[in-house]
């Protein structure tokens, strides 16, 4: 058993950290006061090739497995972008890995080169207003006609839906009351952005400005048929294929989120003077940082067990959440203990920890709360009865 980076994977980091280094905590600043999505950071990203980092190399990407992609994503996190840096190229490494699963192969030649170069940018359009995590329940509807489907309805919580080009789109195309197995019934596309016939409004939030967040609204929004992933009604079956991987980047965002956090108090106790002398002498300061840390270096092998699990084609749904939900709690705690540490100073934006703190809650909420998970890991590994 060896926990080790390989010498590949610890390239990996070191130059995905170099990158970071030219989008300083001024660049991250100023996005979060200013908004605006973060192309420039985005446009570094591709360039050197990390977007299609888990896009098989015959369709312009490097091949990697989701391994990989969990130290890149920590690494950005890390470097101080926290989640506004993450969730800029989030879509990319992980979402259309249906379309690489399921897609057929003029899809794939069609769908994955302009992401892995970033030619194009595109959102995951599933969460709907009236289900939250039900997936099953959707309601947006998508009826064929001829070799087009007409969707109308609604999606809310898009993230990068301002900027994107491109939209993958989790659709009813045959009514809840015509179904007997509730997971049937959902079609999954990778289809244009049709602005003309889908309106988008920015949801305004508590952090991770640059990043936008929105309510979607189609009307009479056509896709033609080819823009279907797979088989018409298995859309729910496909999409699962995303959610394992989704819940490892996530980990490992909120694991680099809690390590910046963390440093960055460290750092502060060290040089911080009252009562003539350092607070960071005083264990009230250090046994709290100290438990952050562990904390968050047991969330992190939570998270490679995760996505070795994955990378390895093994069922890895509950050290996918276990990873998601150790780690969300894990960064939390170590960006609150950020701000606490900092005093009053951790309340002004100058210092960034309060940024960490309000991006923190990302993480816990999103794409499944931490209650979910319970109640999945209760049913699934504890084999108790379902409760939801």
């Amino acid at each position: 058993m060896d926990f080790a980076l390989t010498e590949n994977q610890e390239t990996i980091r070191d130059t995905v950290a170099q990158l970071c280094r030219d989008f300083d905590d001024t660049y991250w600043l100023t996005r979060d006061r200013e908004g605006g999505f973060p192309f420039e950071f985005h446009k570094a990203m591709a360039d050197a090739g990390w977007l299609g980092v888990c896009i098989p190399e015959e369709y312009g990407g490097s091949g990697l497995g989701i391994t990989e992609a969990a130290i890149i994503m920590r690494t950005i996190a890390e470097s101080g972008a926290g989640m506004s840096g993450a969730s800029a190229i989030h879509m990319n490494i992980f979402g259309l890995n249906p379309v690489v699963v399921f897609g057929n192969d003029e899809q794939r030649k069609r769908m994955l080169p302009p992401m892995a170069e970033g030619k194009q940018k595109s959102c995951f359009a599933v969460t709907e207003p009236n289900t939250g995590l039900n997936t099953t329940q959707l309601k947006l509807r998508a009826e064929r006609k001829g070799d087009r489907y007409v969707v109308n309805g609604q999606k809310v919580w898009i993230s990068t839906a301002q900027v994107a080009d491109k939209m993958l789109l989790l659709a009813r195309t045959t009514p809840l009351e015509e179904i007997k197995n509730p997971t049937n019934g959902l079609s999954l596309f990778y289809t244009d952005f049709d602005r003309e016939r889908v309106h988008t409004r920015e949801i305004e939030k508590m952090g991770r400005k640059a990043v936008d967040s929105n309510e979607l609204f189609f009307e009479n929004f056509e896709i033609p048929v080819e823009d279907r992933i797979g088989e018409e009604g298995r859309g729910f079956e496909y999409i699962l294929h995303g959610m394992n991987p989704e819940r490892i980047l996530i980990a490992a965002e909120a694991v680099g989120l809690g390590m910046v956090a963390l440093n960055r108090a460290a750092d502060y106790a060290k040089n911080r003077i009252v009562f003539n002398r350092q607070i960071g002498k005083n264990q009230a300061i250090q046994h709290p940082l100290a438990k952050n840390w562990m904390e968050l270096e047991a969330a992190w092998l939570m998270t490679m067990s995760a996505s070795w699990q994955y990378d390895n084609h093994m069922s890895c749904g509950a050290a996918a959440n276990s990873a998601k939900y150790l780690a969300a709690e894990a960064g939390f705690h170590a960006c609150e203990q950020a701000v606490m540490t900092h005093g009053g100073f951790g309340y002004a934006r100058e210092y960034h920890v309060e940024r960490y703190l309000r991006e923190s809650l990302i993480p816990r909420i999103a794409p499944i709360s931490p209650q979910l998970i319970l109640s999945f890991i209760a049913e699934k590994v504890l084999g108790l009865p379902k409760s939801y």
